[in-house]
Order: structure tokens, then C-alpha cells, then sequence
């Protein structure tokens, strides 16, 4: 009985050895590897209060353009510079319309000698009633000159604005030994009532600039002289044709080479330049006048009458030592140039 009790234990230990198959192992999928957390780069976000643009300026369409000239900061008009010397002229406007002027509105290169100056220059902001100073780099020419370049200012619609009764702005410099006295902007210039020289030397210039002569400027010019000889009981001048040649040729001369004095351009006096006409004049003088902008014939003539500086003008008007006179006048570049010869054969 025990025999068979060990027998049995033995048989059960064997079965459970070989017997049957073992449950399969589960095989374990390889672990996936994470994806590393990337640390994400910084972005702007728009503000809510992001920073306003500069207003654009609008003018209405019906304001009006329109500027006075103010002052030369730099080189004022006859500055004597060196051959091919650098400078940058300087010119203060003031702003006397009602738009206001934007980039948009110009300063333009119009006319004369342009030394190196671009062609066109952007304003700053400038709001009505406000003054600017407009710059140009420039350089003088390489020669003994007197040289003169006009610029103008021009709308956003290149209109030329109005610059006091002109539309200009300029600049005059002599260079080297060219220099002569000349007229400033918005200023006058007139000679000595007592001019004569030598009957000898150079004669009349030829002057060829675009002046204009205005016949009815100087008809008026004599008709004021003899009106104010009237007033003071003396008898009116006569008219001389030569006197007349004279006197246009140095007003021609002063128009086209900016000069205010009785010296012409080729070193005539006025009584040179009355000898080459034919005239042999026993007596003579010559007043002048220049001005920007022009005066009226009766203007200029009062200038004369009532010039305190140099009383000898007032007296070649009232003269009873000349008895004929020739008068000049020519306009150019908006200046109005006035030349009186007085004379007696």
C-alpha cells in the first residue's frame, strides 16, 4: 500500500515534467523611444497698443502757395570766393501761404550758371506762418566769373510758387578778381550823381542776355523828370538819340552782368561811351538805379529826388548846366535797371 502511494507521487511528478505545452511568454513590443520636448522659440505677439504712424499731411485743394523771402543766411549776393571753392548758400523763406509745405514741394535749379547744385532740393515741413532755411551745396566756377544761378520753389504739381512779387531765389558770387558792387535781394543799388571819366577809352558794350527794354518805362521816366522840373519852374530836358544809345547800352551792361556802378563790364565810363555815340558834350553826368523788384518810372525818379546819401542825384535833375538827356532801362532775371545820361553839347 505504501509502494503504490510512492508510485503514484512518482507518475504525478513526471506528468507535470513532460506533459503539455507551457502557455506562450508574451513577447513585449520594443519600448517606442519619446519624442525629446523641444522648448518652443519665442514669438512677438502684435500690441494692442502698437505705435502710431506720423499723420499724413493733406492741404485742402484750395489753399493758396505762396512764400517771402526772408534773409541770406550764407553768401549774400557779390561774395567773392575762390576758383572752384566749395560753399553751400543758405537761403531763409517764410511760408506766407496756406498750405502747408510737405517733401513733396521743391526747390528747383531754373536758371543761370548751376556751379554744381542739384537739380532739385525736397523742403522740410513748414506749416503757414513758419520760416525754413533752404540749403544747396555748391561750387564756384574754375575761372575769374561773375556768376549768378536762379532757382525757383515748386508746388507738388511743379507750379512755380510766388516768392514776394518773383518767383525766384538766387545766387550771385564773384570769383577772383572778378568782383564789382552789386545789387542784394530785395535791395537797391544806384550810382553817383556825379559820374564823368575820361572821354577816352572803351566805348559802348554789346550786351547779350535776354533783357528786356521798356519803351514806355522810359517815355514815363522823362515825363516824370520834366514834370518834377516843372514843379520847380526850370525848362524840361530835350531827348538826345545818342544820349539814349549811351544810356541803354551801360543799362543792357549792369542788366546782364550784375553790376551797380557807372563802370561798364569793358571799363567804360559814361563819358567814354557818350563820346563813341558822336556826342561832344561840354557837360556830363549819369545817374543809375537798380532795384528788385523794379520800380515805376515816377518811383525811381523820387528815389533820385529825395536820395539823402548822395544829394548830387536830386541836383542833375533840377540841373540848368545840362540841357539834354538820354535815358536807358532794360529788365532782367526781375530786376529793373534805370541809366540817365545828362548832358550839354
Amino acid at each position: 500500500m505504501k509502494n503504490l502511494f510512492y508510485l503514484i507521487l512518482l507518475m504525478a511528478f513526471l506528468l507535470s515534467a513532460c506533459g503539455g505545452n507551457a502557455a506562450p511568454t508574451q513577447t513585449q513590443a520594443p519600448a517606442t523611444q519619446s519624442p525629446s520636448t523641444q522648448t518652443p522659440l519665442p514669438v512677438t505677439q502684435p500690441s494692442d497698443k502698437a505705435a502710431s504712424p506720423t499723420p499724413e499731411i493733406v492741404n485742402p485743394p484750395d489753399c493758396t502757395n505762396s512764400a517771402a523771402f526772408v534773409t541770406d543766411v550764407t553768401i549774400p549776393d557779390n561774395t567773392n570766393l575762390k576758383q572752384g571753392e566749395k560753399f553751400s548758400k543758405v537761403w531763409r523763406v517764410k511760408n506766407t501761404g496756406a498750405c502747408t509745405w510737405t517733401p513733396e514741394y521743391k526747390l528747383v535749379f531754373y536758371d543761370g550758371d548751376q556751379m554744381g547744385a542739384p537739380s532739385s532740393v525736397p523742403l522740410s515741413v513748414t506749416r503757414p506762418g513758419d520760416t525754413l532755411d533752404i540749403s544747396v551745396d555748391m561750387t564756384a566756377p574754375i575761372k575769374d566769373s561773375i556768376s549768378r544761378a536762379d532757382f525757383e520753389l515748386h508746388t507738388p504739381l511743379g507750379a512755380a510758387m510766388p516768392i514776394d512779387k518773383n518767383t525766384l531765389l538766387w545766387v550771385i558770387i564773384t570769383v577772383g578778381n572778378a568782383g564789382s558792387a552789386g545789387g542784394g535781394s530785395n535791395g537797391t543799388g544806384s550810382g553817383s550823381g556825379s559820374a564823368n571819366g575820361s572821354a577816352s577809352g572803351a566805348g559802348l558794350v554789346t550786351s547779350t542776355c535776354a533783357f528786356v527794354i521798356d519803351q514806355p518805362r522810359v517815355n514815363q521816366t522823362v515825363a516824370s523828370i520834366n514834370a518834377y522840373r516843372a514843379q520847380n519852374n526850370l525848362p524840361a530836358y530835350t531827348v538826345d538819340p545818342d544820349l539814349v544809345t549811351a544810356a541803354q547800352s551801360h543799362s543792357a551792361d549792369i542788366a546782364c552782368n550784375n553790376l551797380f556802378i557807372h563802370t561798364g563790364s569793358n571799363g567804360s565810363t559814361p563819358a567814354s561811351r557818350v563820346a563813341a555815340t558822336g556826342y561832344v558834350a561840354s557837360a556830363l553826368t549819369e545817374n543809375i538805379y537798380g532795384s528788385y523788384p523794379p520800380l515805376t518810372a515816377q518811383d525811381a525818379v523820387t528815389w533820385w529826388a529825395t536820395d539823402q546819401v548822395d544829394p548830387r542825384h536830386n541836383e542833375n535833375l533840377l540841373s540848368t548846366k545840362y540841357t539834354q538827356i538820354g535815358v536807358g532801362y532794360a529788365f532782367f532775371n526781375n530786376f529793373g535797371y534805370y541809366v540817365i545820361d545828362f548832358a550839354a553839347p
